[in-house]
């Protein structure tokens, strides 16, 4: 096979510290003398030469909880609930319309504790109770 590189898509690697006729003699690239010309040499991760770093500079935003919080429904104004048999995902869902993403429950309420009897998913909470 004649495989071969495309034309541009490669290049001399650069040989430093080689004679003043290369143009990396002398210094080798590190400029003049100081810290940074040391060999060892290793700046902090975010230094900006004593300036106040940018990340210290913006202001801290926020934390979100990838704990998932249950979907709330207010029984007093979702009369339909109360007159249920049994509580369930299915007849919830079938009162109320209710996104595929939620998977928890929480009837709040006044009345919502009377509930508590007839909840038979235990994904389905009322006020009060963990």
């Amino acid at each position: 096979m004649n495989l071969q590189k495309a034309a541009g898509s490669t290049h001399k690697t650069k040989r430093i510290g080689r004679g003043q006729g290369s143009g990396m003699g002398k210094t080798a690239t590190k400029g003049g003398k100081g810290q940074t010309a040391r060999k060892g040499y290793n700046e902090k991760r975010g230094f900006e030469g004593g300036q106040q770093p940018l990340q210290r500079r913006l202001p801290k935003v926020g934390f979100s909880s990838r704990k998932e919080k249950p979907y709330a429904i207010n029984v007093e104004k979702i009369a339909a609930i109360k007159d249920l048999k049994e509580l369930t995902f299915q007849s919830i869902k079938a009162v109320h319309k209710i996104s595929k993403s939620v998977k928890k429950i929480k009837l709040i309420g006044k009345s919502a504790k009377d509930l508590a009897s007839k909840i038979k998913d235990e994904n389905i909470s009322v006020t009060g109770s963990k």
